[in-house]
């Protein structure tokens, strides 16, 4: 779809031009209608690009100048944000887009380099788009060809270790190829991308068969784009684990052993990679404390471990069997600390304390608060998806123990907030205020309403007294 690209890159500009309580907000609009199962267009992509922000700004990824962004715009549909010492087939970590552009700069072609930022930055500042384009093309055709010139010399250990210290990103070698073949299918990929939908809702039937002949097509024309052929559709994918129906497709059932033996057996090395991580993206959010989209994230994870078990015959005692059963046990050891860990912080927050223990005018920690029902939220949609995760038991436990402790613990805060004196008065409501938004996630806004009605009543009764 022609413009497809441009209305991607004006979704971007515009996500991260929102204050960040802005896109807060939009990341619980858009995690509440997932979980709902409404479909709405392009809802993956808003809440990756809203991730993604989210954890840049988090991580402080360096950022290159606007001549090296323009030069590496169409790599931009394969970076994955990672370390970048996972193995992803055909993609680039954002993080190591820099010390490509110090490689490129200092040792591949340090001359033209500085004379093409120059006059890119010249023209941008002159407003002549166009021109920066143009100069950006033509150096691009350059560093494809000192990439694969540089990649045929490199022919003896002494020569690849130096060239692994120049580049020295952690995968040096598989990043100067990637960078080498996107740069020289430019073209055909982005011709690639204009034949495609702005969005593929499921993949199957005849929009499988058309996109397989584009793939098939755009890999006919160029040694080594094949992969980065398939990436390019699978960026248009509201399920992107639905990549693996190629390799069905292509070996005309659905045993494993037979997709592997096809040039689309590489799909599921590629799920597998991306479901790798997804489960790292999970586990770094859900320690930072800060809300990313993280039942969003569960969900992606939970539909693609799904996908992966019931689209492919895959024995257990398989190389992919083996992976993704590896996989599902460290998201079940994962999910299984913050499920269990739950109650008890609840309980440690909201626990009734005398008031020998409660420093004047002291108030619960806001952060804190907001973790902990960000962590209970968590849990609950964790009850969405516990049946394929593998964690059924162990989150229908933590629930039953947070409604027990909610239902008995609420009656003694309202107890010491209508007894409450002027020294613990502001901590006691504190505490009710936070039982008043756990409740609204537990039992529903309603309750939660009628807690915070019996929290005026306690408040005006203390009050009373104490002018009586």
């Amino acid at each position: 779809m022609a413009g497809a690209e441009t209305t991607v890159e004006r979704l971007r500009q515009f996500l991260r031009e929102l204050t960040p309580q802005a896109r807060t907000l939009l990341i619980n609009e858009f995690e509440r209608a997932v979980l709902r199962g409404d479909d709405l267009a392009g809802a993956e992509l808003v809440l990756n690009e809203l991730r993604a922000i989210v954890r840049e700004q988090r991580e402080g990824l360096p950022r290159i100048s606007s001549a090296a962004r323009l030069f590496f715009k169409p790599v931009e549909p394969f970076l994955v944000d990672d370390r970048g010492d996972h193995h992803h087939p055909g993609r680039l970590a954002r993080s190591s887009l820099e010390l490509l552009w110090t490689w490129i700069d200092r040792d591949l072609l340090p001359g033209e380099a500085e004379a093409y930022a120059n006059d890119v930055n010249g023209a941008l500042i002159a407003g002549n788009d166009q021109k920066a384009e143009q100069l950006t093309r033509a150096f691009q055709d350059r560093v494809g060809r000192a990439i694969e010139q540089a990649l045929f010399e490199a022919d003896d250990d002494k020569l690849r270790r130096r060239l692994r210290a120049q580049i020295a990103t952690p995968k040096p070698e598989e990043d100067a190829n990637t960078l080498k073949c996107v740069l020289k299918g430019r073209d055909i990929l982005a011709s690639l991308a204009a034949s495609l939908p702005l969005r593929i809702g499921n993949l199957g039937g005849e929009q499988l068969t058309e996109c397989k002949a584009l793939i098939d097509s755009a890999a006919s024309r160029l040694d080594g784009i094949f992969v980065y052929a398939l990436l390019t559709v699978m960026t248009r994918m509201a399920e992107p684990w639905q990549i693996i129906r190629f390799g069905i497709k292509a070996a005309g059932n659905d045993t494993a052993a037979r997709v592997a033996e096809t040039q689309y057996g590489v799909t599921v090395n590629i799920v597998l990679a991306e479901l790798d991580r997804l489960v790292g993206e999970l586990r770094n959010d859900l320690r930072s404390g800060q809300g990313v989209a993280v039942a969003a994230s569960l969900k992606t994870i939970h539909d693609t471990a799904r996908g992966l078990r019931t689209e492919l015959d895959l024995p257990v005692d398989s190389t992919w069997g083996r992976a993704l059963a590896t996989l599902r046990a460290q998201i079940s050891d994962m999910l299984r600390s913050e499920i269990e860990s739950m109650p008890g912080r609840v309980r440690r927050l909201l626990r009734h304390r005398p008031a020998s223990e409660i420093r004047a005018h002291s108030v619960l920690d806001a952060d804190e608060v907001a973790e902990i029902e960000g962590l209970v939220e968590f849990v609950g949609s964790c009850r969405y998806f516990a049946r394929e995760l593998a964690i059924n038991e162990m989150t229908q436990r933590a629930f039953n123990d947070l409604h027990q402790f909610l239902d008995t613990g609420t009656r003694a805060l309202l107890d010491g907030l209508r007894h409450a004196g002027d020294a613990d008065r502001s901590f006691r409501q504190s505490q009710v205020d936070a039982a008043v938004r756990l409740c609204a996630k537990v039992f529903g806004k309603d309750y939660a309403a009628l807690l915070g009605k019996a929290a005026e009543v306690a408040a005006t009764a203390e009050r009373r007294s104490t002018r009586a």
